[in-house]
């Protein structure tokens, strides 16, 4: 089982540290963090990130240790398409807002769906980068659960590519994992595939 990182440290010290690291970048692009659109500025920021980020104190598998065998026979393809979710870039701390479809193919037992949105949540909440996304919740369902196949499609927009650099708005980006039948086997991958609209 994967093991929850280090959450945030909102000590009193801490956190007045954050609330001074703000104050010097509002500081440094040229505004007065003491003025009154500004002054709680610095809270509102610390506390969104404390948000953001909780995925730190989160272990995703957790979230995959109650499972069900008692399924009457099913022995198909789960798949949960659009779940919605917001991360950060671990380079700009732009957010990506995308959607992702988890599946996977039983062995001999199942998960309730909320808790493949949970694992995506848990890992989103997290600096990332897309592909490295992909890849921890595919791996996380993969081990916990132990099922024939995993796929997983994560399609998202970056704000690193849409507010700065490049400034191209409306791209979209595409990464996928597939692992067991749906790597190994062309009928099981297009089956998901085409279950995963595609």
């Amino acid at each position: 089982m994967s093991e929850p990182m280090t959450p945030p440290d909102d000590s009193p010290e801490a956190r007045e540290a954050a609330l001074e690291a703000v104050r010097t970048l509002l500081r440094w692009v040229g505004e007065d963090p003491t003025r009154e659109g500004l002054h709680d500025t610095p809270r509102r920021v610390v506390d969104a990130y404390l948000e953001y980020f909780r995925g730190y104190a989160e272990d995703p598998a957790r979230y995959l240790e109650r499972t069900f065998e008692q399924v009457g026979g099913y022995d198909e393809i789960v798949l949960l398409r659009d779940i919605p979710f917001v991360s950060h870039c671990e380079h700009h701390l732009a957010p990506i807002h995308g959607k992702a479809h988890v599946g996977y193919l039983p062995r001999d037992r199942v998960v309730g769906i909320s808790k493949l949105a949970r694992v995506v949540h848990a890992f989103a909440r997290r600096l990332q980068v897309q592909e490295r996304l992909t890849a921890e919740i595919a791996d996380c369902i993969a081990t916990a659960l132990e099922p024939l196949g995993v796929g997983v499609i994560v399609e998202a927009t970056h704000g690193c590519m849409t507010c700065r650099g490049v400034e191209t708005p409306g791209v979209i980006m595409t990464t996928s994992r597939m692992m067991g039948v749906f790597r190994e086997d062309e009928k099981s991958r297009q089956e998901f595939l085409q279950l995963a609209g595609y």
